[in-house]
C-alpha cells in the first residue's frame, strides 16, 4: 500500500538531506533535482514545489540534462519492467505495456532503437493515463521531429512525470 500524501508543511519542516532523502528518486536516477528544487524551499504551495523542480531541470546546462534524458528507460523495452524504478514500473504498467502482444513488443523495441538512433536520447513521454495505442501514435508522430525539437519535448515531458509524481506523493 502506497504512504498517504505528505502535506506542504511537513514538506516544508524538512531540511535539505530529508528532502533529498523523500524526493531524490521523482526524476529518474537524478537526485541532483531535487537538491537544486530545495533551492526554492519553503514551498508557498503545491505549483511552487513544483516550480522549484521544473526551475532546477531548466537552470542545467545542457549535459547535464542530457544525462537526465538518458537516465530514462525505454517504453516497453530493453529494460524490462520488473527493473525499472518503482514509479515507472507502476506508470508502465498502468499503460499496459506488460501485456503487449509479440507483434507490439516488436513494434515499441522497434521504435525505440529509431528514436534512440535519430535523437540520441530515449523516447520520453509521461504515461499515465495514456494507452498503449497512444503511446506507439506519439512515438509516430515525433520520430520525424528534429534532435533539437525532441530534447526540448524530452525535458517537458520529463517536467510532466516529476508535476505527477509529486501530486501523488505531497497533498495539494
Amino acid at each position: 500500500m502506497p504512504n498517504p500524501p505528505l502535506s506542504l508543511d511537513a514538506v516544508n519542516a524538512m531540511n535539505e538531506t530529508a528532502f533529498v532523502a523523500s524526493f531524490g528518486d521523482i526524476a529518474e536516477h537524478s537526485p541532483w533535482v531535487a537538491r537544486a528544487a530545495y533551492a526554492g524551499h519553503p514551498f508557498a504551495d503545491h505549483d511552487a514545489l513544483v516550480a522549484s523542480f521544473h526551475a532546477a531541470i531548466a537552470a542545467a546546462p545542457h549535459e547535464t540534462q542530457l544525462a537526465l534524458l538518458r537516465e530514462h528507460p525505454d517504453l516497453a523495452g530493453r529494460a524490462r519492467i520488473a527493473e525499472l524504478a518503482a514509479e515507472s514500473q507502476v506508470e508502465q504498467l498502468g499503460a499496459g505495456l506488460d501485456r503487449l502482444t509479440a507483434d507490439e513488443f516488436a513494434e515499441f523495441t522497434r521504435l525505440n532503437e529509431a528514436y534512440r538512433a535519430r535523437h540520441g536520447i530515449p523516447f520520453i513521454r509521461a504515461v499515465k493515463g495514456s494507452t498503449k495505442e497512444q503511446i506507439i501514435e506519439a512515438f509516430r508522430e515525433r520520430l520525424p521531429n528534429s534532435p533539437e525539437a525532441e530534447f526540448a519535448m524530452a525535458l517537458t515531458q520529463v517536467q510532466r512525470i516529476i508535476r505527477f509524481r509529486l501530486e501523488d506523493r505531497v497533498a495539494s
